[in-house]
């Protein structure tokens, strides 16, 4: 006998909708609320720097608000899961980084045309800001941190 868990389907035939449901709870008992923040996070930045055009072949698919929104959302997030992170977070803090610095350059570039400012909070100007509980004053004002600014 072996310490290893056997796979129940190997036998080739189709699981039914009760042994999904339970292989699916199985995993839901094991997941961690920060292990899926911190995949929502870095889906976050993929998606972000696709929106910023900054992946090869993604230059039409630029668009300030949704970027905005990814740099807002990431933040967030990574102030709730950042200790979790553990080595992956310099990483992930650097690409956040790069992201909140291609907005700015991009938002220079439109000329604020349609594109919100880095203090306007997501949804525009008259939104209220998000409260992102905590952290330095950037985050707590809810405006974008800009370099030398």
């Amino acid at each position: 006998m072996t310490d290893q868990p056997t796979d129940p389907f190997a036998d080739g035939r189709e699981p039914t909708e009760d042994e999904l449901r339970a292989a699916y709870e199985a995993e839901i008992k094991l997941m961690r609320v920060e292990e899926v923040l911190a995949q929502t996070l870095v889906s976050l930045l993929n998606l972000g720097a696709r929106k910023a055009g900054l992946a090869p072949g993604t230059e039409d698919e630029r668009d300030l608000e949704q970027l905005h929104l990814a740099v807002e959302g990431a933040r967030a997030m990574l102030a709730l899961c950042e200790p979790a992170l553990g080595p992956d977070g310099p990483p992930i803090r650097d690409a956040l980084s790069q992201l909140q610095l291609a907005y700015v350059q991009l938002s220079g570039e439109a000329g604020g045309e349609g594109a919100p400012g880095p203090g306007t909070p997501p949804g525009g100007p008259d939104a209220p800001a998000p409260d992102a509980g905590g952290g330095g004053p950037a985050q707590s004002s809810g405006r974008l941190w800009v370099p030398g600014q």
